[in-house]
């Protein structure tokens, strides 16, 4: 029984266009298209409740990636900038979608992995870009 429950079970990998507001647990082998830093405002002072220990700074690159289905914006954190080469593939492990301003953005956090893959051989359909489509919250009443 305990060597059943260890087996590991088979990555499942999806396409960009499947991708919906609020979910995670992602697998996409994705190209990058474009990879841009983002300036991180510096914080003024650190609270009191903080040790001591000198922060490091923090990088932040927003990259569009996609698939032949479709193209996203992509949240690529410190180490994961380095490997967000335009015209690299990469594949996103365990990936999430964060909702910011309304539109969907892809991120791996530290329960996820984003490593570099061999170039992959299709081409990535920009005119589907799930970033642009703006979505609201509406509460509903039972």
């Amino acid at each position: 029984m305990a060597t059943a429950a260890a087996e590991k079970r088979k990555p499942v990998f999806i396409k960009v266009e499947e991708l919906k507001p609020g979910t995670n647990g992602h697998n996409l082998t994705v190209k990058i298209l474009d990879s841009k830093p983002v300036p991180v405002p510096k914080p003024r002072r650190a609270p009191m409740s903080l040790s001591q220990r000198p922060q490091r700074p923090s990088r932040i690159n927003e990259c569009l990636v996609g698939d032949e289905t479709g193209c996203i914006v992509f949240t690529a954190r410190n180490e994961q900038a380095d490997m967000m080469k335009p015209g690299a593939t990469v594949i996103l492990r365990n990936a999430k979608i964060d909702m910011f301003k309304g539109s969907m953005r892809l991120a791996v956090d530290k329960w996820g992995r984003v490593e570099v893959a061999e170039p992959a051989n299709f081409a990535v359909k920009e005119n589907n870009n799930l970033s642009l489509v703006e979505y609201e919250l509406v509460t509903v009443q039972a």
